[in-house]
Order: C-alpha cells, then structure tokens, then sequence
C-alpha cells in the first residue's frame, strides 16, 4: 500500500490556519482521499492533556525548556499512536503545527538553543519522518494581531506574547523556509479568506499530482 502524505500547516498567530485546514480537507475529501485532520500540542487523548497543561494561562512562570519538552513529549505520543499509523495506513495526514512551530516558538520566541530541538527531533522521531510538506501561512504581525483582537473570547497563553516575540517566530518560519530540504511551500496568508483557500486547494492539487507520480 502506498504511503499517506504528511502535510503540515504553520505560521504565526492570526494567520487562519484552521481555515486553511478546513480548505484542504475539503479538497481531498472531493478528491476521494482518505486523510486525517489533527494538531499539535494534541491529536490523541493524552497529548491533548499536555495541551491543556502547556496553553493554560497561569501565574508560575514556565520554564522554557520544560515547556520545549512538553511539547515533544506530546508529539512522540501523537506519532506513535496516530500519525505513524495513519499514514502507514495510506491515509493523509493534515496536522495544525509541528516540528517547524517548536523551532520557530521555543528557539526563535524563547531563545533556546536549536540545537536541542535538533537533538529531541532525532530522539522522537528518528532521521527519516519529516513533513512531505509544509504550507507555510505568511502575514505581518500586526495582521494576524489584528485578526485575533477581533476573534472575541479570550486568548491562550501563547497570544498574550509581545509583538516581538512572533517577529522572532516568523523570522524563523522564513528562514527554514529557505532550505529546500524542509518542503516549504509559502501561502500570502495577508489576503481574504477567499484568496488563502484558493491559495490552498491549488497547493492540494500540486502536492497530490507529484503524490501519484512519485510514490
């Protein structure tokens, strides 16, 4: 059985990734293509409780590197039991953030040393599982901020981070998304809603040609 693809969606706040996702799955859905839709933190009972723990807005302060380790340890569950298996499966994977967001938030956002990304990467998902592809959202800042302030309800932990702090996570985001061995494919995700899934869908249908003829 061919193998699934392995398509992850990042970007900064406020840049409509669970739009983008919802485009996507539509478009393969129409395509007969079975997949799975999921999330980091998250994507199974017990990494949804490590969500819960690291998004949670609280008075301790967190450690960085406890939080880097959060989130790994939520990620080796979620590939263990749902993205390994899916894709074993032949089913495609769609997930809302993964290794490129712990990069961009915990390396470029809190300043920790990349290198221990590098080592956890390795130790949790071996040399060889990567995303097929990353669909990169990309918008200024203060185009995501904007959009967020006008979500109503109330923010995670994460949103109430300066302008800076996602200056530094988006320079992250374009700077991995200048090695070709990281499969960036970059969406303007600054134009309506209507434009980004169009942007999308037409992304979908070029992934899933070189899918067909590649594997």
């Amino acid at each position: 059985m061919k193998q699934g693809l392995f398509v992850t969606f990042e970007g900064t706040e406020g840049v409509g990734k669970s739009t983008a996702i919802a485009s996507a799955s539509d478009w393969l859905t129409e395509q007969g293509v079975a997949h799975r839709v999921t999330r980091e933190p998250g994507g199974t009972p017990m990494a949804e409780e490590i969500r819960e723990l690291l998004l949670r807005s609280r008075e301790e302060v967190v450690d960085p590197t406890c939080e880097l380790l959060l989130m790994f340890a939520a990620r080796a569950q979620h590939l263990a039991r749902l993205i390994r298996p899916s894709l074993e499966a032949g089913e495609w994977v769609l997930c809302d953030r993964f290794t490129d967001a712990t990069y961009a938030y915990q390396a470029g956002g809190r300043g920790l040393d990349a290198v221990s990304v590098t080592q956890l990467e390795s130790l949790v998902q071996g040399e060889s599982l990567r995303p097929d592809a990353v669909l990169w959202l990309d918008a200024p800042v203060a185009t995501g901020m904007a959009r967020i302030a006008g979500r109503g309800g109330g923010p995670d932990r994460f949103e109430y981070e300066r302008i800076r702090f996602f200056e530094n996570v988006r320079q992250v985001y374009e700077a991995r998304a200048a090695d070709p061995t990281n499969h960036y494919r970059r969406i303007d995700a600054a134009g309506s809603v209507e434009e980004v899934a169009a942007g999308v869908r037409r992304t979908m249908g070029e992934l899933h040609r070189e899918w067909q003829y590649l594997r």
